[in-house]
């Protein structure tokens, strides 16, 4: 089921419905308008788990198919610039292109965003738009940091005759992209069982926080990257979406929560900590949650 109830900044949850209808505080918190799109994009209508249901953690997915729960409707506002970015590009697609459109197997469905003659000659391209924080990115694009000699010592102090060194940006480091890639790759995968070939898969990733110079600092210096995507495996995806699907769908039939989500899925705990729609729903999460403040 969809989210059910606004966090509203003073931290009390009202419906929804409610929230929209009258305001219980002196002044909204944003515009009507942004709230009633924030309230929209929540109401999912696709009963069978998606793509990106499948690739976020398994218990969090049944949680939010089974539970009522609230979101902070602030928090929601990335999600709805990913959508803006969509609206905007509508319309702009030509004769050699397809856009938009929602496949389905057996496992599960995804909507694509564009295919065909989207970046250069190739007419056989699959695109992807992401809108993500400049954090992220640095990771998708393989960036860190190491530590360069100067060629000096320290001449005082506790470091006294250690050489100096500074900090230099590298290039090649693991791009932490998995996700991402699964999900192209099952988009492909849905194409060429159509009959439409893929030789290409690219992602045009818009930084959010670019303007910032936090993202300077972390070797952002342009808005707009575009990220290649390998190819994987067609058994290997379609093994690891089959079992996740599997689990879920188990679990839902069941009535029963799944594990805890994995390591990766709930970003080393951070998720559960600060962003996980559902955390209050979860054992594990409300215990990472009341964990996080108390050291804060």
């Amino acid at each position: 089921m969809p989210a059910t109830k606004f966090t509203c900044p003073g931290g009390n949850d009202i419906p929804i419905f409610q929230c929209l209808n009258s305001c219980p505080n002196s002044q909204r918190c944003m515009f009507l308008p942004t709230l009633r799109a924030v309230a929209e994009s929540l109401d999912r209508k696709i009963a069978e788990p998606t793509v990106t249901e499948l690739l976020a953690g398994t218990r969090e997915t049944y949680l939010k198919k089974t539970s009522d729960y609230a979101v902070d409707p602030v928090q929601q506002l990335y999600a709805i610039h990913g959508s803006a970015v969509h609206t905007i590009h509508e319309d702009k697609t030509d004769g050699n292109m397809l856009s938009e459109e929602r496949l389905s197997d057996e496992v599960t469905s995804g909507k694509f965003d564009l295919y065909g003659q989207i970046i250069d000659l190739s007419d056989k391209t699959l695109g992807d738009y992401k809108v993500t924080s400049s954090y992220k990115l640095m990771r998708a694009l393989g960036y860190y940091k190491v530590d360069v000699p100067t060629g000096e010592v320290y001449k005082t102090g506790l470091r006294k005759g250690q050489p100096k060194t500074k900090k230099e940006w590298r290039t090649d480091g693991v791009r932490h992209l998995l996700d991402w890639a699964i999900q192209l790759n099952y988009y492909r995968i849905l194409l060429e069982e159509r009959g439409f070939k893929v030789d290409r898969m690219e992602i045009q990733a818009m930084c959010r926080d670019y303007s910032l110079r936090i993202a300077a600092e972390r070797n952002i210096t342009k808005p707009v990257y575009i990220i290649h995507i390998n190819k994987i495996s067609d058994h290997w995806v379609k093994c690891y979406m089959a079992a996740k699907a599997k689990k879920l769908k188990e679990a839902l039939a069941n009535g029963y929560m799944p594990p805890i989500c994995r390591t990766k899925e709930r970003w080393h705990n951070r998720k559960c900590s600060d962003y996980c729609a559902v955390v209050d729903n979860c054992p594990y999460g409300r215990m990472v949650k009341q964990s996080a403040k108390k050291v804060a």
